[in-house]
């Protein structure tokens, strides 16, 4: 019979006072998810290319619509504050300097994935379904497509659309910005 082990898990709270007191540095690219700290992958130059491109889109055509967060946490609840590749959120005058965005703050997120798809599919995407985060786009690299989460509930996306090249895609809460999927994964 296999042995379980009780694991310990952090508050956000706690997570914030590690980084205070130089037990988690600035350069360790970790993100806290459902209490538990976890190490981030290096990112390899496709995905951050991914990125940027997403960056120079929304920026061009949101305006000031809506703040371009990039790789910044966000905090979902007291457990988990997860570090999205890109977060489009509410504008606010003081760029929250006051505190990460919550849930009520984000109009979309953004996951870029070469190597972590599946943890992304399976861990990131239903907290941010829990989290009630209306809308959740997954751009996996190797497939070259889009996987669209929208309608989130305790259990999941209730709505989940699949984009490929040659498809035009927009965000939810912006409807009238249209990308194309090929401008997107390059």
């Amino acid at each position: 019979m296999p042995v379980q082990l009780l694991r310990r898990q952090f508050t956000v709270e706690e997570y914030h006072r590690m980084a205070e007191a130089g037990i988690l540095t600035e350069d360790e690219r970790v993100e806290l998810i459902e209490g538990m700290i976890v190490q981030m992958l290096p990112i390899s130059p496709r995905h951050a290319a991914c990125v940027k491109r997403f960056i120079r889109l929304f920026s061009q055509r949101l305006g000031n619509n809506s703040i371009v967060s990039v790789q910044d946490p966000v905090e979902l609840n007291d457990r988990s504050e997860p570090q999205p590749d890109i977060a489009l959120l509410q504008p606010r005058s003081d760029f929250y300097e006051a505190g990460h965005p919550q849930p009520k703050d984000i109009f979309l997120i953004v996951e870029v994935a070469d190597t972590t798809v599946e943890a992304d599919r399976q861990v990131k995407i239903p907290l941010y379904a829990g989290s009630g985060i209306s809308e959740v786009w997954l751009i996996d690299i190797n497939e070259q497509s889009i996987e669209i989460y929208r309608q989130p509930t305790a259990a999941g996306y209730q709505d989940i659309q699949k984009c490929l090249r040659g498809q035009r895609i927009a965000p939810q809460a912006f409807p009238e910005i249209q990308l194309a999927v090929d401008e997107v994964l390059g």
